[in-house]
């Protein structure tokens, strides 16, 4: 059974100048180096009006994951990813090689007050009989410190460009 993932990236800017950070490779290119882990690196990103897909690879050193993880995977997780937007919404989807691990899920962005919100639902699911579930959870409090990083990262990229 899949175990939620849920996040809300708060921004100081509005989600134009969100989309159009999503929307620029070098944003891209920095955001990997600053929090996509060791041996991270972008893959492709292609952009068209409101639409953006984004391939990638992360990486999180083993020193980082719960023994939970490390026990049934060890040394480091390397973790493809892909997200894909049409205007202010998005989907995700991301996997662990050489795990039967799958992270998937959309991403909402609206205006609110002088900033916007981008409410992140999805579903990480680990096919490992017995210990699926605490591997799943471990996954996705790693993966809400990512996300809280990336959504640092964002403000940060938006206000000094």
């Amino acid at each position: 059974m899949a175990t939620p993932l849920a996040y809300t990236a708060r921004y100081s800017h509005p989600a134009a100048a969100v989309r159009a950070a999503i929307s620029d490779e070098q944003y891209w290119k920095d955001r990997i180096e600053a929090v996509g882990g060791p041996n991270a690196r972008l893959e492709s990103v292609t952009a068209h009006g409101d639409q953006a897909r984004i391939e990638m690879v992360q990486t999180i050193a083993a020193e980082l994951l719960p023994s939970a993880i490390t026990a049934v995977r060890p040394g480091d997780v390397v973790i493809p990813r892909t997200e894909t937007w049409d205007g202010n919404s998005g989907t995700f989807a991301a996997r662990v090689e050489g795990a039967p691990a799958e992270v998937h899920g959309s991403i909402a962005l609206v205006d609110e007050g002088d900033g916007s919100v981008a409410t992140i639902d999805g579903t990480v699911e680990v096919k490992i009989p017995l210990f699926g579930g605490k591997i799943e959870t471990a996954i996705a409090e790693r993966l809400s410190e990512l996300l809280a990083e990336e959504t640092e990262f964002t403000n940060t990229w938006i206000a000094e460009h």
